[in-house]
This record gives structure tokens, C-alpha cells and sequence, in this order.
């Protein structure tokens, strides 16, 4: 069991730190036994743990009785801790060398992290304030230069990691179902469903440029092929027979998506009021937002992809900052699709820090905006959904690979093998950690002018190698939500036993859960993170177990 002694106004970030690193874990309480003790709080409590761990940027009481004297205060810096490169974004304190150093400053090989022995416990001295770190990523998320980075994972491993080679076995629930690696959610945007909606706007302007003069370009760049050249040409003088009702329209890809994904049911986003270009958007020519369409225009395709198991979610205008509106946007998409409710993804991945407050009063479900227009990658250091600060109910879907961040010019403007390196580091993070891995190619994505079909495809081709459950937006949030309602109410150790006591919904997921067990590892015998060992243990649901060491 581990206790945490933190301080008042971190207590919230603490309950969400150990629903992603499910494990047994309680508020310390003077005069109750512990077998890891981790301490953020200004006063370093007199305690009889195996495993003390304490994080700070500031001077501790403990660095006195241990006589560590403190070095630099250093602020946006890599830690190095077993060859793993770790973003620290707030102040980092190093120490002189008197004890066993753990952690170091990347760029100067300062000590950031020391370990040491008392006469009642092993102590792990870290410079860093965990919790303002764990509060940073679900809040602002982390520079786009880091998105490579799964660092609230690595914080989660790092500890896990201390406490199992401390000779302190550990339990936890992972984030992945039994028996697989992890989730895949396919999701589409329909900014767009027509191009014949389009007349002498700056959108067919843009793609006349783009299939022609623009693939032409691309080309000779490389990047593109002579066959995409000439479909994008075929595309440009059939337009007057699209406009017209000779030639079907080019861009109305539901069928096409149904085809590719052979069965694996996706999310739908839909725009509820054509013609709103929304408040508060500060980026330029906001009035580009408005859509040509919305979602009555299209219920007999919502009907479609709803029978073929699709979700079918809101792509939202004004609902980031405005709860009445939202309201207003979730009722129009829930009635044209029949549903009783839904989640949302805010068109042009619109977000701040009361959002998902807004959201949670409109009454969404669920919300998949948390992500990056520019690239790909993790913005909140994980692939675990997660309730944003500020609100009690709703999760977020952190959204990690975007066909338009991966292809336009404007942002990382990538071949296809650079963009498939690109998301196979992405996936191996996903297949490593655990979570869902969430996927957004937009509708008229595999059309011309776009033509990035057949990397959708290669991409789908290679999550099916993987053993990764294909899930929508709202059925992974019911996946998480019962994994949050799952608490550890006790868990003891001896005899080499380890029995825990547990808090379970009546209703269990599928797929199942697992309990996860790292045996203790002697100090002899400790082993890198990186390699050490777990067992899954079946799970139906049971309120007590007793699992043997042996």
C-alpha cells in the first residue's frame, strides 16, 4: 500500500495520478503502516516504510538530517534516469554528491535524484515536484517538441519501477484489456461532405490549386505520384458534371471508409449548424470554420454508419466555452442520430482550460479535442483517458495521430515512409505503455485532392498485426470509466502472499479486466524498468484474492 502526503491543493491531481497508475494507494494518515511512503508536502513525516520517496524542488527537512546540500535550481530541463529521457517543465533542484545518485540533469550531468539508507527505511531523494508535473500535461499538455514523448507514462514507470526493486511486490490494474496490448479508436471528421457545396469559395479554390499546380509540385518533390497526378486531374474536369448530378461527388467518402475498415466500427463527428463559424476562435480567418453542411443534411448516411455499428459523435462550434450552446449542439446531433448521447471533438481542436467543465454541465459523455494540429503524438504524456482538471465526470480521449498534421504542408508536410516511421513510434508507445491509440483521418481525406487512402490503409494493415481491441470513442470511455470505479480498499504481504481487498462495479467490462503483479525483486537482483518482469493474473471481477509470490 502506498501512502501520499501531499499537500492540500494537490489532492486532486494525486486521486488522477493513481486512477492511470491503478494501484493501491491511500492519503497518509500519522500512525498507519505503509509500505512505500511518497511525500510532496513541505514537512517530511517520521515514518516506518520500506520504501520512502521524496519529491520537491525545494529544501527538505530531510536534506538536513541526511546533510545533502543542494546545487542549482535549473527550470525546463531533460532528466536522464537509465538511459530514458525525461521532460521536467517546472524547477528542477540538484544535489551535490553524498549519497548514491539515481537521476541526472541531461545537458550538465548535475544530480537531480539521490537514494540512501535510513535505519527504518530506503530513501529516494528526487528534485522535482511530481504532482505539478502530472498537472501541467492533463492540463496545458506538453511543446510539440516533446509530443514523441510518453512522459506521465514515464513518471508512472519510474516509480513503479523504484517501489518493485525496493523488494515490494505490486499490483496494479493496467490500462489494456486482458490479453491485448492496447485499444485503437478510428475517428473521422466530417468537416466536409460535399464538394458541390463549394462554389466559387476559397475551399474550391484551394482544391483547384492543390490538384493541380499543387500535386504537380508534389511530384516533382517526390511526394506524390503520376497516378495521383492524373486523378486529381480527372477529379478537376469532372467537377462541372458533380455540380450538375451526372458524376457522383468525389468527396462523399462514407461507403468508401465502410470498405476500408472491413467491419472495425469508427466515430463519426458531425458539425450540428451549417453556416457557424463560432465565438472566441483566435486563430486566422476564423470564418473558414463555418461548414456548408450539417448533420440533418446528412441523416440518411448517419443512419447508414449507425447500422453498420459506427458512433456517431458531435464536432463541435461553440461548445468549448459556451455550456448553453454546447447544449444546444449535443441535442441537435443526438436527435438527428437517434441517440441518447454522445461526445464531442471540437472543430479545429478549439480547448482551454475550462472546457471540459463546459462540457461536463452540457451533458457530453466524453470529449476527444485534447491533441495537436501541428504534429503527432502525446499532449498529455499518455494514451489513458483521463478527467481533465476542473471537472468531476468527464473523460478525455487524447487524440494522437492526425492525417492533416502528418501530410499538409503547413505542418510536418511528411512522405509517406517519413509519416509512417512517425506513427510506428507512436504505436510502439501505445503497444508499451497501454491506452488507446487514437487515430483521426477526415472524411474527404481519402479523396482527391487529399488521395491518402492507401496510407490509411497501410496504417490499418499494421495495427492488425498488433493484438489491439478496434473500439469507439464512447464504448472506450465505458472501458475506463469502469476501470476507475474499481478501488483497492486493502492489501497486506507475508508468507510470500500478497491479498487484496477490492471495490468493484456490478456491472464488468469487455473485454475483461487484469491484475497485473510485479514480484519484489531482492537489492542483489534489481533490474532496469525497462526489463522488468510482470505476470497478468485472470480477473472475473472478485472483491478479495489472494495471489502467491512463489
Amino acid at each position: 500500500m502506498i501512502g501520499v502526503c501531499c499537500k492540500k491543493n494537490e489532492r486532486d491531481i494525486v486521486r488522477e495520478f493513481f486512477e492511470l497508475f491503478k494501484t493501491p494507494w491511500r492519503l497518509y494518515e500519522k500512525g498507519q503502516s505503509y509500505d512505500v511512503v511518497l511525500v510532496t508536502a513541505d514537512e517530511i513525516p517520521e515514518v516506518d516504510a520500506n520504501l520512502l520517496v521524496i519529491f520537491g524542488s525545494d529544501a527538505k527537512s530531510e536534506d538536513i538530517a541526511q546533510n545533502i546540500t543542494s546545487g542549482l535550481r535549473l527550470k525546463n530541463v531533460f532528466l536522464n534516469y537509465e538511459g530514458i529521457q525525461l521532460p521536467i517543465y517546472g524547477n528542477v533542484l540538484t544535489f551535490n554528491e553524498v549519497e548514491t545518485p539515481i537521476v541526472y540533469v541531461t545537458s550538465s550531468s548535475d544530480i537531480a535524484g539521490l537514494e540512501f539508507e535510513t535505519p527504518t527505511s530506503k530513501v529516494l531523494r528526487l528534485g522535482y515536484d511530481l504532482f505539478q508535473e502530472i498537472s501541467l500535461l492533463l492540463s496545458v499538455g506538453q511543446p510539440m517538441k516533446n509530443a514523441h514523448i510518453p512522459t506521465l507514462e514515464i513518471h508512472i514507470s519510474m516509480l513503479r519501477n523504484w517501489i518493485v526493486n525496493a523488494g515490494i511486490p505490486l499490483v496494479e490494474i493496467p490500462p489494456v484489456p486482458k490479453d491485448y496490448e492496447g485499444f485503437v479508436c478510428l475517428t473521422h471528421d466530417v468537416d466536409f461532405v460535399r464538394i458541390a457545396d463549394h462554389k466559387c469559395d476559397h475551399t474550391l479554390f484551394g482544391f483547384l490549386y492543390r490538384a493541380t499546380i499543387g500535386s504537380f509540385l508534389n511530384f516533382l518533390r517526390g511526394k506524390s505520384s503520376i497516378r495521383k497526378c492524373l486523378i486529381n486531374l480527372r477529379a478537376v474536369f469532372s467537377l462541372p458534371f458533380v455540380y450538375i448530378g451526372l458524376t457522383k461527388d468525389f468527396w462523399l467518402q462514407f461507403e468508401s471508409y465502410i470498405d476500408i475498415e472491413g467491419g472495425l466500427k469508427s466515430t463519426y463527428f458531425f458539425i450540428p449548424f451549417k453556416g457557424r463559424a463560432g465565438n472566441k476562435v483566435s486563430v486566422g480567418n476564423s470564418r473558414r470554420r463555418a461548414a456548408r453542411y450539417d448533420i440533418r443534411d446528412v441523416r440518411n448516411w448517419v443512419k447508414l454508419l449507425s447500422e453498420k455499428g459506427c458512433e456517431i459523435g458531435v464536432h463541435g462550434i461553440d461548445c468549448w466555452h459556451d455550456c448553453e450552446k454546447g447544449r444546444l449542439e449535443l441535442n441537435e446531433v443526438t436527435q438527428a442520430a437517434g441517440v441518447e448521447g454522445t461526445g464531442n471533438r471540437t472543430h479545429w481542436l478549439c480547448f482551454d482550460s475550462n472546457s471540459a467543465k463546459q462540457l461536463e454541465d452540457a451533458g457530453y459523455s466524453y470529449d476527444s479535442t485534447f491533441g495537436y494540429n501541428e504534429t503527432v503524438g502525446f499532449r498529455a504524456g499518455t494514451a489513458q483517458l483521463f478527467r481533465p482538471l476542473g471537472a468531476n465526470r468527464i473523460l478525455e480521449v487524447p487524440l494522437h495521430i492526425q492525417d492533416v498534421a502528418l501530410f499538409n504542408p503547413s505542418y510536418l508536410n511528411m512522405t509517406d515512409e517519413e509519416a509512417s516511421q512517425s506513427c510506428k513510434e507512436v504505436i510502439n508507445q501505445v503497444l508499451t505503455y497501454g491506452g488507446v491509440l487514437t487515430i483521426l483521418w477526415h472524411l474527404r481525406s481519402i479523396a482527391p485532392e487529399r488521395l491518402w487512402g492507401e496510407f490509411y490503409i497501410r496504417l490499418l494493415e499494421q495495427l492488425k498485426k498488433h493484438r489491439v481491441w478496434f473500439v469507439t470513442a464512447g464504448e472506450v470511455t465505458k472501458w475506463f470509466q469502469l476501470r476507475r470505479s474499481v478501488y483497492f480498499t486493502d492489501e497486506s504481504f507475508s508468507d510470500r502472499q500478497l491479498t487484496l481487498s477490492l471495490k468493484v462495479s456490478k456491472e464488468l467490462p469487455y473485454p475483461e479486466f487484469a491484475l497485473r503483479l510485479y514480484k519484489p525483486i531482492s537489492q542483489k537482483a534489481a533490474v532496469s524498468w525497462k526489463s522488468a518482469e510482470h505476470i497478468d493474473i485472470p480477473w472475473s471481477g472478485e472483491r478479495s484474492m489472494t495471489i502467491s509470490l512463489e
